[in-house]
């Protein structure tokens, strides 16, 4: 028997699903709608033509490279937060090596103040959208404002001819405190319910696949509102550990990128997707590699000084194998 041609069979039916924070992926130009004014050349950070381009090279790099060891192809979807505008989702799926890919996106504008969006990047060859809205997360601060946060958006796909139902989340940040923040999270928690309700209203059983930065651990209060219906499996809760997760804070790691199933991809059926793995990628060459933060996510900024990383999160992925 050829075991070596066994093996990249197996290896072909084997899907990576990836979800990533590019911390900040702003365009050069000034937009007079948004807070962007610190990446442009004569902003805050001295955010340049130069610098713009060698993190799309990075960013671009690194995704590739996301479930290489166990898999032949490039990821198949690619949820993305932090991104500034549809132009630069183009430019970051025509850097070297994803332009060789069939990559198109999803992508709406957001009521994000800094003018920071999530969209979903997915190969055509593989997966082929049906409908896509943006879901309002609509919050309201103690004193009455209106708090303006990233919406959750929705694409309703067909993985191989197979219906799912993807979210791609960025929650409100813990800046002014975790518990004072907290029900923020909950509330985005509780929107996500109430729109799956509807899905379930017209869909017997239907196929999920919830990531995003949750800004929240696999333990937070709101995560355990969206698992509490029983009908969602989280792979990240068993990489939850002190000594490893998708963000560092202070030198404590977070494990606040999570991507979600729904219990249809433990299953097995022909023609259908089993879910076969889940990790963080974090890869030696994603580190700092020396200094007091040697090991955490090699970033692009530390306030205002540049690094020139990657960005302050790893990407997170997970794997489904296609029964046939």
């Amino acid at each position: 028997m050829n075991f070596s041609l066994f093996k990249k069979k197996q290896v072909d039916h084997l899907h990576t699903i990836v979800f990533y924070n590019l911390e900040n992926l702003f365009d050069t130009e000034n937009d007079p709608k948004t807070l962007d004014d610190d990446f442009t050349p004569n902003g805050f950070k001295k955010w340049t033509k130069k610098r713009y381009r060698k993190k799309l090279y990075k960013l671009a790099r690194t995704i590739s490279k996301v479930g290489a060891k166990s898999n032949t192809l490039l990821p198949v979807l690619i949820g993305v937060a932090e991104v500034e505008n549809h132009s630069v989702i183009e430019d970051l799926i025509r850097s070297s090596p994803l332009g060789k890919t069939d990559y198109h996106y999803v992508h709406y504008d957001s009521p994000d103040e800094r003018g920071i969006d999530t969209a979903l990047i997915y190969d055509r060859s593989h997966f082929e959208v049906v409908s896509s809205t943006p879901i309002q997360l609509l919050i309201t601060a103690p004193n009455g404002d209106r708090d303006t946060t990233r919406d959750i958006l929705y694409v309703k796909g067909k993985l191989h001819g197979e219906e799912v139902h993807v979210f791609v989340n960025h929650w409100p940040s813990r800046r002014d405190g975790d518990m004072e923040t907290d029900y923020k999270r909950v509330k985005a928690a509780e929107t996500l319910l109430r729109f799956m309700a509807k899905i379930e209203e017209e869909h017997n059983s239907p196929n999920y696949i919830i990531m995003g930065d949750f800004n929240d651990e696999p333990t937070s209060k709101s995560l355990e509102v969206l698992m509490e219906a029983g009908t969602l499996y989280n792979p990240m809760a068993k990489l939850l550990s002190p000594f490893r997760g998708s963000a560092s804070y202070r030198r404590t790691w977070s494990l606040f990128d999570q991507i979600i199933v729904s219990h249809n991809f433990l299953d097995y059926e022909k023609g259908t997707h089993s879910f076969a793995h889940a990790n963080i990628f974090d890869e030696v060459f994603l580190k700092e590699w020396k200094g007091k933060y040697r090991g955490s996510p090699f970033r692009t900024y530390v306030g205002r000084k540049y690094l020139g990383g990657y960005s302050d999160h790893f990407p997170v992925y997970i794997q489904l194998k296609y029964n046939t």
